[in-house]
C-alpha cells in the first residue's frame, strides 16, 4: 500500500469534520428553523428588533473594548521595558506574569472577589468596574506576552539610526518602535477582546447580574430555546470572524503571539 505524507492529515481531517464542521451545521440548522423544523429567519430578525438582545450586544462590546484598552495601557509599558532591557533575568520576570495562568481560574477570581469585597463592601455597587477589573486580571498576560515577543525582536539598529538622524526619544518611539510593534498590539487585542465578549464566568463570580453575549446564549439553551441560542451564537461567530480578519489576518500579526 502506497503511503504519503498527506495520509498523516487524515486523522486531523476526520477530527475537524466530526467536532467542528458537523456541530456547526447543526448550529446553522437550528438557527434558521423553528420548532417544527421549518425554515425561518424570525430568529435572526428577532435578535435585531429586541432591545434586550441589542443592549446585551452593545454592553458586551463596551465591556470588551474597555477591558482591552485597560490591558493595553498596562501591558505596553511593561512589555516595552522588559523587551528593551538588558537584564539577564528578564525571562524570569516574564515567567512571573505567566505564573497566574497556571493557577485555576476559579481560584484566582475567588481571591480577587475577596479583595474587592474588602475594598468596596458591596460588589453590586460597581458592577461594570468590577467586571473590567476581573477581566483585566484574567486576560492581562495574553496582552503582555505578544507585545513582549514583538518588542524583544525589534532591531535596535533602527532606533539608533533614527536618533542619529536627529529624532528624539519620543519621536523615535512614535515613528519607529510603535509602528513596528503593531503586530504584537493587534495580536494582543484579538486575544483579549474576543474572550472578554463572552466570558460571563467573571461576571457571575463577581455577582454582576448584567448579561453579556456568553451568558445570553447560555440562558437561551438553559430554557431549551435552541433556535434562538443558535442564532445568537452564529451572530457572535460572525462578529468574531470579522474582528479576527481585521486584526489578525496577516502572518506578521500571527507571529506577535508566538510566545503563547
Amino acid at each position: 500500500m502506497h503511503f504519503s505524507r498527506k495520509s498523516l492529515g487524515i486523522p486531523y481531517a476526520v477530527f475537524l469534520l466530526v467536532f467542528v464542521v458537523l456541530p456547526l451545521l447543526v448550529l446553522v440548522f437550528y438557527a434558521f428553523t423553528n420548532g417544527q423544523g421549518q425554515f425561518t429567519i424570525s430568529n435572526f430578525t428577532g435578535f435585531f428588533t429586541d432591545p434586550n438582545t441589542l443592549g446585551t450586544l452593545f454592553y458586551s462590546l463596551l465591556l470588551a473594548a474597555v477591558t482591552t484598552a485597560v490591558c493595553l495601557t498596562l501591558a505596553y509599558p511593561t512589555a516595552y521595558i522588559l523587551g528593551t532591557s538588558k537584564l539577564k533575568s528578564r525571562s524570569v520576570i516574564v515567567m512571573l506574569f505567566v505564573l497566574p495562568m497556571w493557577i485555576n481560574f476559579s481560584l484566582r477570581i475567588t481571591a480577587l472577589k475577596e479583595i474587592l469585597t474588602i475594598l468596596e463592601g458591596n460588589l453590586a455597587m460597581y458592577p461594570f468596574l468590577n467586571a473590567v477589573i476581573g477581566m483585566t486580571y484574567d486576560f492581562l498576560p495574553f496582552m503582555i506576552l505578544p507585545l513582549y515577543t514583538t518588542i524583544s525582536r525589534l532591531d535596535g539598529a533602527l532606533t539608533e539610526a533614527a536618533m542619529d538622524l536627529g529624532a528624539d526619544r519620543t519621536r523615535t518611539f512614535l515613528e519607529v518602535v510603535l509602528p513596528l510593534s503593531l503586530p504584537g498590539i493587534l495580536s494582543g487585542v484579538s486575544m483579549v477582546f474576543l474572550p472578554a465578549m463572552t466570558n460571563y464566568v467573571v461576571l457571575d463570580m463577581l455577582y454582576n447580574s448584567t448579561y453579556i453575549m456568553g451568558s445570553l446564549i447560555g440562558s437561551y439553551f438553559s430554557a431549551y430555546d435552541w433556535h434562538g441560542g443558535s442564532m445568537i451564537s452564529l451572530i457572535l461567530l460572525a462578529l468574531i470572524c470579522i474582528f479576527t480578519l481585521l486584526t489578525g489576518g496577516s502572518e506578521e500579526t500571527a507571529r506577535g503571539g508566538a510566545l503563547l
